[in-house]
This record gives structure tokens, sequence and C-alpha cells, in this order.
């Protein structure tokens, strides 16, 4: 129901980025009645120069996107990802995933957030049970015994069983419940730019680990790749500036040569790489998905999924307690969801943030067990196969979509 300055519906899901919007397609799909606020200008979002990220899409992933009825729309700009190569510095000792080793399908896929958020605006059009506000601010969000309100900057207001914190790690929906954070920000910083190459990627993602962090080379169509360069943070400043010439020198010296010849061909982006990791995941009427929870270091590539795995999650708690014509906002939901999702989240980021400090050093008695270790696992295909499967989203309680079941 809907008037000039009030809005009921069954959720109102704050942030509209990768992760809010795409649960808002799954509930919608479910038939609930979705509001998804954003404080962006879809308009700019859909900018090339907005964000030349991308994003790795594990196999679970896809599972859960399909579900949604996203896949379809993105798997023509998907780039398979066959193999992954993980070397340290220039070892001769490295860990080489093959997809064949573990069935006949992709370990995962490559999409530029550009394309996602373009196949999400779409999808969401099609949804007259999903209202999408944006450019929109939340002003307050009020719970309450049987409903939350959530005010918007502009007058309006949404009545919902349910409020959902979409909206990244500074979420203010978060601080509104008066949910604290642990983390730190990193003495990094990360580098994004798209290069097209003289050779073919031929599906292989590289994360090749530096003195100053990861630095990884992954497989785009067109033969592309997106570089994602984490840098110590007082030399990015210069490296931005450079001209392109200077820089892709620089990328260059990083990169190698065997992909051949070399080419920058988008902007450069830069941004700070953080650590964050909310105490509680709810509150009362309100439950935090994506960054919004939990932010985690880039260099497995995992932060897109360990938020597709919190959608799929409380989607099927929602819409299972939908169904039953029962509170979607009550706390017992709330608190399965936390339990569920919280030792996936807190583990990843110990061991992501694990891997950055053991490889980002150039200490030489590290760097000696570091290589080894990545040689043992290489000669271990039952732990490669484990390893690989955990990077794919197959490991643990998985909830119906990431099963490749219907919600």
């Amino acid at each position: 129901m809907r008037t000039d300055d009030q809005i009921i519906a069954d959720i109102v899901i704050g942030g509209g980025g990768l992760v809010g919007l795409s649960l808002g397609l799954a509930l919608a799909k479910s038939g609930l009645e979705i509001v998804v606020v954003d404080n962006q200008d879809p308009a700019t979002m859909r900018k090339e120069k907005f964000d030349g990220r991308v994003c790795s899409i594990s196999y679970g992933s896809m599972r859960v996107l399909d579900g949604i009825g996203l896949w379809d729309s993105l798997q023509g700009e998907a780039e398979p990802i066959l193999d992954i190569r993980v070397s340290d510095q220039n070892s001769s000792l490295f860990l080489h995933f093959d997809h064949r080793e573990i069935g006949d399908h992709p370990l995962g896929w490559i999409v530029e957030n550009r394309n996602t958020r373009k196949a999400l605006f779409e999808a969401a059009s099609t949804y007259s049970n999903l209202l999408y506000l944006a450019p929109a601010s939340v002003k307050s969000c009020d719970p309450c015994s049987w409903f939350t309100e959530v005010q918007l900057t502009d007058g309006r207001s949404v009545k919902a069983s349910l409020a959902i914190a979409a909206d990244g790690r500074n979420s203010l929906l978060r601080q509104m419940a008066g949910i604290n954070i642990t983390g730190w920000q990193y003495s990094q910083m990360g580098i994004v730019c798209t290069i097209q190459h003289e050779k073919p990627h031929l599906g292989i993602a590289h994360e090749r680990f530096l003195p100053a962090g990861p630095f990884a080379v992954l497989p785009i169509n067109g033969n592309r790749s997106s570089i994602v360069w984490t840098e110590k943070t007082k030399l990015v400043k210069n490296l931005m500036t450079l001209n392109n010439g200077e820089f892709l020198a620089e990328l260059n010296q990083r990169l190698g040569n065997f992909l051949g010849e070399v080419n920058v061909i988008s902007p450069r982006w830069s941004y700070p790489i953080v650590l964050s990791h909310a105490q509680h995941y709810v509150s009362k009427r309100l439950a935090l998905v994506g960054d919004a929870a939990h932010a985690i270091h880039p260099l497995a590539g995992q932060g897109f999924n360990l938020g597709i795995r919190d959608i799929a999650i409380l989607a099927e708690l929602i819409v299972d307690r939908h169904r039953l014509g029962m509170d979607i906002g009550a706390i017992d939901l709330l608190s399965r969801y936390e339990r569920w999702r919280r030792f996936d989240s807190m583990s990843l980021i110990a061991v992501t943030d694990g891997l950055n400090r053991l490889f980002s050093n150039n200490w030489e008695p590290v760097r000696l067990i570091r290589d080894v270790g990545l040689a043992v696992v290489n000669r271990n295909p039952p732990l490669k196969k484990l390893f690989m499967r955990h990077a794919m989203g197959l490991v643990g309680e998985l909830p119906r979509l990431t099963r490749g079941e219907r919600l």
C-alpha cells in the first residue's frame, strides 16, 4: 500500500548495490512486497566510469544468481575461471588449481560490476512488488514490537516487518541500531584497471604475492583482464598521478610478459582496503548483509560471494516464514540467520587477513616456509580439492539456492 508520504511493505532494504538489490530480487520473486532505498542516482551508477571493479562469482554464487533469475542476463558477459595460479614473488614453487580436477564446470566466473549492476536494474524493473527508491536517503529507523519504520530525508516513510542493512561497510542503518564493529584499515590500497593483451588469458586467474601485497590478474571477456593491485598506501598517490606510459611501466614490472604486449584501456581507480566485522548481524527488526556485516581483504576475491551467501540464507529463512503466515521480523528468525552466517564470515576474515600478513613481506625465512607450503598443497590432490570446493562455495551447511534448488 502506498500514499504520497507513506509506503507499507513486507521488507525495506537500505542499500541498492550488488548485494542489496540481489536480495530484493530474491524476495520479490517469492511474492513479498519489497522497498529498496539507495542514496546513489541510478543514472550515475550506470556510467562506465562509476566503478571499474569486477566480482569473482563462485560456482555456488552462480547457482544463487540463477535461482533469482539473474544469471541468464549475466552469462554472456561472464568469463569462466578454468584455472587459478597462486605464486609468491619470483619463486619457482606455486599452487595450481585446475577445474578438471573437480568436475566439468568452471571454478567460477569474473563479471564486471557495471554489467552486474545493469542486469540488476533491468531485472528489478520487471517486478511490480519491488519499489526502488533512488536517489533517496535514510533519516532514521525506528523498530517497534510488530514493525519498523524507516524515515527518508525527503519526508516519506516506509513501514515494514523487517529492515535489512545492505548499505556498505559504513552502514548508517547499522550505526542507528548501535551495532559496533571490529576492524582496521590496512596500510595498503587497491588499484584497479583493465588491460588488453596480445596473448589469450586462457581463463586463468593469477594471484601473485608481492612484498607490498597481492597482485591479481583476473580474466574477463574480449581478451582482457582486470588488474587488482594491492600497494602500500604511501605509494598509491604517486602511482595514480603517473602518465600512461609511466604507469604501464610500473604495471609491467609486476605483471611480467606472459600475456605479451599489454595496454591499459580503462581509467584507474584506487580505494582503501579495510577489514570490518559487525559485533552482531541482527538487532530488533534489523538484519545486516554484505559489507554492512563484514568487509574483508580482497586478496581471495570472496567479498561478493560472502554477501551472496548472506542473502541466500536470509532469503530462505524469510520466505519459509512468510509461507507459514508468521512474523518475518521475529527475533528467533534473525538469531538463526546470525548463527548460520557468523562462523563462515569469521573464518574467511581470519584466512584472508592471515594470508595477507603471511605473504605481504620479504623476510627470507617466512618466504621459504610459505613457498614450501604452496608446493606441499599443490602435490596433495585431496587437500587441493578441499580448497577448491571452499573457493567454489560448496562446503558447509548450504541453503537451497546454493544447492541449485528454488526458494
